[in-house]
């Protein structure tokens, strides 16, 4: 299950590769109690967030926003191929779904003019690269890449220090092939495209709005992962290299969008994952926007 929603001037396509239970909720964010879980599995269950397993039920996607000017793909999922060990449904996968995806809404490889991502995370630029005789090369061969250069620069020294496969299989290549353009965490590709420093999740981690003169959609990255995290945006993930920053900054996001009629395009919530952000209670839910 994709979807399509138009807003302003924009249109976008929501391609799915994976969706279903990830983690335990207790496991993935380390302040949720068992009281509180308890109290709000109900509705979270009915909004498709808890798997019948009981895990946390999280989509992995891309977004491809379409403006009047430019076709850009906004993170690119998991990939084929890719040596992920720890992650059995990741690991060295085979699968036509994403490429499916793009094909069902009339796209191919040669349709995209940037790739933009968030972060760097392996389930963020998997796409980025395809094996070609041993070799991985540019998936998208006629786009330019965008990272952000705190994030480029934090990655690469890691891999320095270890192996990073996601950075060694699906980000090096695309700098080497000369795709690549580190930019600071503000960039702006033309007058609808515009970054801006969301941190916490990864010290240069972005997200990315949409729309000429106002923000008509925003592509949230990883900033929130859960419907719960916006119910409760001081629950962190223990993916989140600086928890504390996160939680600020999650919220800080939510205040910005709340009652705006911005389209938010969640990077991980259960289908549809797209909504527009009103206030509850102390917190916020992300109400789904029909397509």
């Amino acid at each position: 299950m994709g979807g399509t929603w138009r807003v302003g001037d924009l249109t976008i396509h929501r391609i799915v590769e994976q969706e279903g239970g990830f983690l335990d909720p207790q496991d993935m964010l380390p302040g949720l109690t068992p009281d509180l879980l308890a109290r709000e599995r109900g509705w979270l269950a009915a909004a498709g967030g808890i798997a019948a397993d009981g895990r946390l039920s999280l989509a992995f996607q891309s977004y491809v926003v379409q403006t009047p000017h430019h076709t850009v793909l906004v993170d690119s999922c998991i990939g084929n191929g890719k040596h992920r060990p720890t992650r059995p449904d990741w690991h060295e996968k085979a699968d036509t779904r994403f490429m499916d995806g793009l094909a069902s809404v009339g796209l191919s490889v040669n349709d995209i003019d940037y790739v933009v991502c968030t972060h760097l995370h392996a389930d963020h630029v998997g796409w980025n690269t395809r094996l070609d005789n041993g070799r991985w090369v540019p998936t998208f061969p006629k786009a330019r890449y965008v990272f952000g250069r705190q994030e480029f620069d934090h990655w690469q020294a890691a891999d320095a220090k270890a192996p990073v496969f996601p950075f060694q299989d699906s980000v090096l290549p695309v700098v080497e092939a000369g795709r690549a353009e580190l930019v600071a965490s503000d960039h702006a590709i033309g007058d609808h495209i515009r970054l801006m420093a969301t941190p916490g999740h990864t010290p240069g981690h972005v997200s990315i709005a949409f729309g000429k003169g106002r923000d008509e959609a925003v592509a949230s990255g990883d900033l929130i992962h859960s419907p719960l995290q916006a119910r409760y945006p001081e629950l962190s993930t223990k993916f989140d290299v600086d928890q504390a920053l996160a939680a600020v900054t999650r919220r800080g996001f939510l205040e910005r969008y709340c009652d705006t009629g911005t389209l938010c395009c969640m990077a991980h919530f259960p289908s549809p994952s797209v909504g527009r952000i009103t206030r509850w209670g102390e917190g916020f839910a992300c109400s789904p926007v029909d397509l």
